[in-house]
């Protein structure tokens, strides 16, 4: 895979054309399946995606550090919980949902994971 800026190529065939994807694009999808996980209120330093999408804002990629080098991901990601949940335990979940999401929506091999809980929204 070749890497080129703000993006890499996943496959390159002279016959049919080249597949692209931008790192952007990466981060977005970890964001998305991390705040699809009961328990996560959002990325640290965002507003929900929620929000987000209701006022039209497309930069879902805050709280988030992809690296790519080859066909291998990191991804870094720095998240707020709602007060109530099992951390280690939903850390996992997103672990797992974020590993798997990435990796069957790209066909990358997500190699890391890493989730640093930022804060605890509480809500009465």
């Amino acid at each position: 895979m070749e890497q080129e800026k703000m993006g890499y190529v996943l496959k390159e065939d002279e016959n049919i054309g080249t597949i692209k994807i931008a790192d952007d694009v990466v981060a977005r999808i970890a964001v998305l399946a991390a705040t699809e996980v009961e328990g996560i209120s959002a990325m640290a330093g965002n507003i929900t995606a929620d929000l987000l999408q209701k006022v039209g804002v497309k930069n879902l990629a805050k709280g988030v550090r992809v690296e790519v080098e080859g066909h291998k991901v990191k991804i870094q990601l720095a998240l707020i919980m709602e007060y109530g949940y099992n951390i280690p335990e939903t850390c996992q979940t997103v672990q797992t949902k974020v590993k798997n999401t990435v990796e069957n929506m790209t066909g990358l091999h997500v190699q890391d994971v890493n989730v640093r809980i930022a804060g605890v929204n509480i809500t009465n």
